[in-house]
């Protein structure tokens, strides 16, 4: 055990300490609301006081070590240490400390784990002892904050001190009043039992606007405001008949009443002492405007959405934690705006904060008088209805607030038009508590969403069940990327003229224990819109070259393998350095690889994608643009795009005997096709009439059914093999 250290001002200190007469059998009953709050405010089973003598330490004051010894050896105090030292002490875990992790209080009974203490000083800056905080368990988390709160406490219990000294003769009092009060930024105002003034400080004339001179002989009712006056006679009274003012409630809230007849929200801190049978009465006073103020700013902000001026997330689970809890019905509304990124991306970000200021506007101008309306994250709004429980006038004030949403938009000379999705969920009918409210509307806007842009949807239980199948799904979907479940198949591209296999488009399934082999269409969009698309992409990407390197080993010395991308491929790790390290690492040149991508990534992703497949493409790897023709904007596209082939949808294919617009639409793309100077491959091709119509066409390609279904890496060797095309009999293609 590591004993304290004896102060080179030990003679001077304890001088200091006798003046105020404590010891373990006088303890200070004004310092015990110091260490109930000490208790109350750090969550501490124990707080005390400790007063360091020369050999040993007593209890000015304690709150939690009920019927313990008051009186300790100083060699085992914690305080003595902390006298010896500026600021706060603190030891998080007592057993871990190489200064007290033998010391008795630690490994005796008491099990002291952690303190915080801060020495207490006299005026002359001695160290009397300190306020301390302990626990038998250990704290690492005791913060700055922490720390500055104790110190205040601190400094409360040392104004309670020096009061007791002043207590101890009237000589003295006076002496200290002249030194103390005269000198401290705190306004104090000494007066007797009938309220009259007996003396103040510097800063209590300051805060009043009066003189030093002009307190004495004033009564103190004149320092408040008249209707707060019957309050302190009333204080004052009942101190009075207590003889003391332990115990007493000091109200808040009372106004001080200035010279010049101004008023300010008053702080009043009252403590009182008999000399000669004589109560006397001595008031810290403090202009609380300034703090009420910044901590009414400081609620605003916390509650408050910078940008917009609404509600912010936390304010509105409050909002709706409240009203459910008045028994109220209520209707969360939940929107987002559609397609915003673009906008963003596209006019920037000063137009963007441009445009979610004219939707809150738009959403708290119409929404009804009683709402709470939120934003609530980037692009994403929501609104609280009281007293809404029909489930048609809830979709009216959503349907209405989406039309508004949608009227034109005027931001720095931009004329912009945005749609939002919304969801609808209902209290007490849909949810009962404030998270599952908001939850269950915002899976109604999930869904929403998927309806397409501008769409309201109400929710209903078979949401859950959508969103528990996705969870499950995900974690299926995990499991089957650490347990190595999925597999490629391969389907044939042929040319078209002479039946020639050119190579084949890798496709992923999945092989599930439980299920068997899973077509895409039952996990493809899950897969899409998760967090394991990137990952699972290139493991597709490399897979697919490592097997057509083989294959054109084994002499397919032409072959070309078509890999399809997800949107976050290009948006995780860099897609043209993966691209590029797989070809290295398994020796396949780049015009052997073809990258598959539709019209939904180049959209989602637009210069991010352009920039990496201009570089590909520079490289030699080959860009088809898949599913062609089903999309609203393939034609501009394809003059920005570095593309190499176009992959007519299969539902065009599949229509062209029958409709003559079908038939027009492939004509089209192939001279589209021609003219851009790109090659073109059909999908989903399944009979000779088809092959026939599009070799008329001019069509250059085509995979389906017709050449072979998607089939293993395995039974795809044997095809290549045999030295032609048949149709093997697998899985559907996609």
């Amino acid at each position: 055990m590591k004993c304290p250290p004896i102060l080179a001002s030990e003679r001077e200190r304890l001088q200091a300490l006798a003046e105020y007469g404590l010891s373990h059998a006088r303890p200070l009953p004004s310092l015990d609301p110091v260490v109930r709050i000490a208790v109350r405010m750090f969550g501490m089973p124990v707080a005390l006081v400790n007063m360091i003598g020369h050999d040993h330490v007593f209890f000015a004051a304690c709150n939690g070590l009920d019927g313990v010894d008051v009186d300790m050896g100083r060699d085992a105090s914690f305080c003595a240490h902390t006298i010896a030292q500026d600021g706060v002490m603190v030891v998080p875990d007592a057993a871990q400390d190489e200064r007290f992790h033998d010391n008795p209080l630690v490994t005796g009974t008491s099990g002291l784990r952690f303190y915080a203490g801060v020495p207490l000083l006299s005026p002359e800056g001695l160290a009397l002892g300190a306020l301390c905080i302990i626990d038998s368990q250990p704290h690492h988390d005791f913060s700055h904050e922490d720390r500055t709160r104790l110190r205040e406490l601190a400094r409360m219990a040392a104004d309670r001190l020096e009061l007791r000294r002043v207590e101890m003769s009237t000589e003295q009092a006076k002496r200290s009043f002249e030194d103390f009060a005269r000198h401290s930024p705190t306004a104090v105002v000494w007066f007797d039992g009938q309220g009259g003034v007996v003396a103040w400080n510097d800063a209590a004339a300051s805060l009043y606007g009066y003189g030093v001179d002009d307190g004495a002989g004033r009564s103190v009712l004149t320092l408040v405001a008249q209707r707060d006056r019957p309050m302190v006679q009333d204080l004052i009274a009942r101190a009075m008949d207590a003889g003391s003012v332990d115990g007493m409630t000091i109200p808040r809230g009372m106004t001080g009443l200035r010279s010049d007849g101004s008023e300010f929200l008053l702080g009043l801190s009252l403590f009182c002492w008999r000399d000669k049978g004589r109560l006397t009465f001595n008031a810290h006073l403090q202009d609380m405007t300034a703090q009420r103020r910044e901590a009414e700013e400081r609620h605003r902000l916390a509650s408050t959405d910078v940008l917009t001026g609404l509600a912010n997330r936390v304010y509105l689970y409050r909002g709706i934690e409240k009203a459910l809890a008045r028994l109220c019905a209520a209707t969360a509304l939940m929107f987002d705006l559609d397609g915003f990124k673009d906008i963003n991306d596209t006019l920037g970000h000063a137009v963007g904060d441009g445009i979610l200021r004219e939707v809150a506007r738009r959403l708290a101008q119409n929404a009804p008088p009683q709402a709470l309306v939120a934003r609530i994250g980037g692009d994403e709004f929501a609104i609280l209805l009281p007293g809404v429980a029909d489930p048609d006038a809830a979709l009216a004030h959503a349907n209405h607030l989406v039309a508004r949403i949608a009227e034109p938009i005027v931001v720095d000379g931009h004329t912009v038009r945005v749609a939002a999705s919304c969801g609808v969920a209902l209290a007490p009918v849909h949810a009962q508590e404030a998270l599952e409210l908001i939850g269950h509307a915002d899976l109604a806007l999930f869904k929403a969403k998927s309806y397409g842009r501008g769409q309201t949807h109400m929710f209903v239980k078979e949401l859950l069940h959508e969103a528990v199948a996705r969870r499950l799904n995900n974690i299926e979907l995990h499991r089957a990327v650490d347990d190595g479940e999925f597999v490629l198949f391969y389907q044939p591209q042929i040319r078209l003229a002479d039946g020639a296999l050119t190579g084949a488009e890798a496709l992923l399934r999945w092989q599930h224990p439980q299920r068997g082999l899973l077509s895409p269409a039952a996990f493809l969009p899950a897969l899409e819109g998760g967090p394991l698309a990137a990952m699972v992409g290139f493991w597709v990407l490399d897979e697919a070259c490592a097997q057509a390197a083989r294959w054109r080993r084994d002499g397919a010395e032409d072959f070309r393998i078509g890999v399809n991308l997800f949107g976050a491929q290009f948006r995780v790790n860099d897609l043209v350095q993966e691209v590029v390290a797989a070809l290295r690492r398994h020796g396949l040149p780049p015009e052997a690889l073809e990258l598959e991508i539709t019209e939904n990534i180049v959209l989602d992703n637009d210069d991010l994608v352009l920039e990496a497949l201009q570089r590909l493409r520079y490289l030699g790897v080959g860009i088809a643009f898949d599913d062609f023709g089903t999309g609203y904007a393939s034609l501009s596209l394809l003059k920005r795009y570095p593309l190499s082939r176009i992959k007519i949808d299969r539902s065009f294919v599949q229509s062209l005997l029958e409709s003559e617009r079908d038939a027009s639409v492939v004509r089209a793309i192939l001279d589209l096709s021609r003219s851009f100077g790109f090659e073109t491959i059909a999908e989903g091709v399944e009979n000779v009439s088809q092959l026939q119509r599009l070799l008329d066409f001019g069509c250059e390609e085509g995979q389906g059914y017709l050449f072979g279904r998607p089939i293993s890496a395995e039974d795809f060797t044997d095809l290549l093999s045999i030295g032609g095309v048949a149709e093997v009999a697998a899985s559907p293609g996609r």
